[in-house]
């Protein structure tokens, strides 16, 4: 199962924001491949991503980030939780725009 989503600013006079953030989230085995893909560079997104993994209880077992002229994360995490999983796709995706769009408006704000 694969959940895709985009992000958009409704800020018009910021192309910095204006431009879209797509995210998608694969189940696997043992936990969900995340790819996050922005056209342009984005300064302290990585950070935001990885901080809603560590808040959901995601362990990045494997990552490959490219920041240079665009910005791209694919990542492997896995829960970090005793027990029976709890967490699915959607909810991994919508905790991942959600920190896409907290670190939008503190960008926009700055």
């Amino acid at each position: 199962m694969e959940n895709n989503a985009q992000i958009t600013s409704s800020s018009d006079h910021d192309d910095f924001n204006a431009l879209p953030v797509q995210v998608s989230v694969k189940t696997l085995d043992k936990g969900f491949m995340i790819n996050v893909l922005s056209e342009k560079s984005c300064p302290g997104l990585l950070v935001a991503v990885l901080e809603a993994f560590e808040d959901m209880g995601l362990n990045v077992l494997e990552a490959r980030v490219s920041c240079a002229d665009s910005f791209h994360l694919q990542a492997v995490g896995g829960e970090n939780v005793e027990g029976e999983s709890s967490m699915d796709a959607e909810a991994v995706k919508q905790a991942v725009m959600m920190s896409i769009k907290n670190w939008s408006e503190t960008t926009e704000n700055d």
